[in-house]
């Protein structure tokens, strides 16, 4: 029997991660925008300590498979060294205050989508229109000369690329213990902040749904790493993200034949049919519609701000802060403080409206 080519391996392995996410998140009730509605309305960081948790196990993960050469975290969107310091900044507040009006990240609102939400079917579908419009379409002709003007090349002061290591490496120590310490520091501080809490540790599906998350992310650029190296197939280095690939996903629905299916949109597929999957074998699956037209509205814009968002940020909950701070990315740290920043004015605008 003939091998398989590398390319329906990866996207095997794509579809199968994304299943492990979906299937986990369904599972668990684990969600970024809600971690942070919790801290902000009630004081609860249980689900915001899953969250460090993830990022932990992501981070951890990633750096100990680049250092045993399984991975290459330099080929990453996310380690140019073009620094994208305003896109970071302003797609990521557009991103995190989109999340909140459509109930959910890119990630949360497919899962709640494979699980029976119509809206969040909705909202899907304006993230994949607005992403592939910012990516390709006529926002983009917006975006470029904007990143262009914004952009800062980090060469210019020494620096390989934007990862923290790579430029913290420029002034001294070696760029290995560099991402040793920042990987110790950071990772283990996180992981003993989020088991610091009891409440989380008593809450056995929440923190099982967070390791699976995490674990999910090393995976992504383990197995696309490995692709990456067939000289006979262009294939990408890439993390688990959720709005460009929603897009692409979209797009290889419409133009079967002109479109090619990478590794992103297979994950959206993985992750729809395991939360349809965890959703049935809970019972939980339900259709479940918009209360009225401000909730249909309310869900079209948060859509729209996460498409565009995602897209100027390189990333949403998940690809930035998962996939990207896991490679110690600089623009990555800027972009998840401004989604949270993003979320957290979104929260107190709808309660000032209340």
């Amino acid at each position: 029997m003939d091998e398989l080519p590398t390319r329906l391996i990866v996207l095997a392995a794509g579809f199968a991660l994304g299943f492990v996410f979906g299937a986990a998140v369904q599972r668990s009730r684990y969600c970024t925008m809600g971690a942070i509605s919790d801290v902000v309305l009630m004081g609860d960081s249980r689900r915001a300590r899953a969250a460090a948790l993830s990022v932990a196990i992501a981070l951890i993960g990633s750096q100990a498979l680049e250092a045993l050469g399984l991975a290459d975290l330099s080929k990453s969107i996310y380690r140019t060294p073009l620094l994208g310091w305003a896109g970071a900044i302003i797609g990521g507040t557009a991103f995190g205050f989109g999340m909140v009006l459509a109930g959910g990240c890119g990630s949360r609102i497919l899962v709640r989508a494979g699980a029976g939400n119509l809206k969040s079917l909705i909202a899907v579908i304006v993230v994949a229109i607005v992403a592939l419009m910012t990516l390709r379409g006529l926002i983009a002709s917006v975006r470029r000369p904007f990143e262009q003007a914004t952009q800062i090349d980090l060469r210019g002061l020494g620096a390989r690329s934007q990862g923290l290591a790579d430029i913290l490496s420029a002034g001294g120590l070696s760029l290995g213990i560099w991402q040793a310490l920042l990987t110790l520091a950071i990772g283990g501080g996180l992981v003993l902040w989020a088991l610091a809490s009891p409440a989380l540790r008593r809450d056995r599906p929440l923190w099982i749904g967070a390791v699976l998350v995490g674990l999910v992310i090393p995976g992504s650029w383990a197995v696309t790493s490995w692709g990456a190296r067939d000289p006979f197939e262009q294939l990408s280095v890439a993390g688990l993200s959720f709005v460009a690939p929603i897009g692409e996903a979209l797009q290889y629905l419409m133009f079967f034949t002109g479109a090619s299916l990478g590794f992103g949109a297979a994950s959206v597929a993985g992750v729809l049919a395991g939360s349809f999957a965890a959703a049935m074998a809970t019972r939980e699956f339900r259709l479940e519609g918009f209360r009225d037209t401000p909730d249909l509205l309310r869900h079209i814009a948060g859509g729209a701000l996460m498409g565009s968002g995602g897209v100027l940020a390189l990333g949403c909950t998940i690809g930035q802060g998962l996939s990207g701070f896991s490679t110690l990315a600089l623009s990555s740290f800027i972009a998840v403080s401004a989604i949270v920043a993003g979320a957290v004015l979104a929260i107190r605008w709808i309660e000032a409206r209340a």
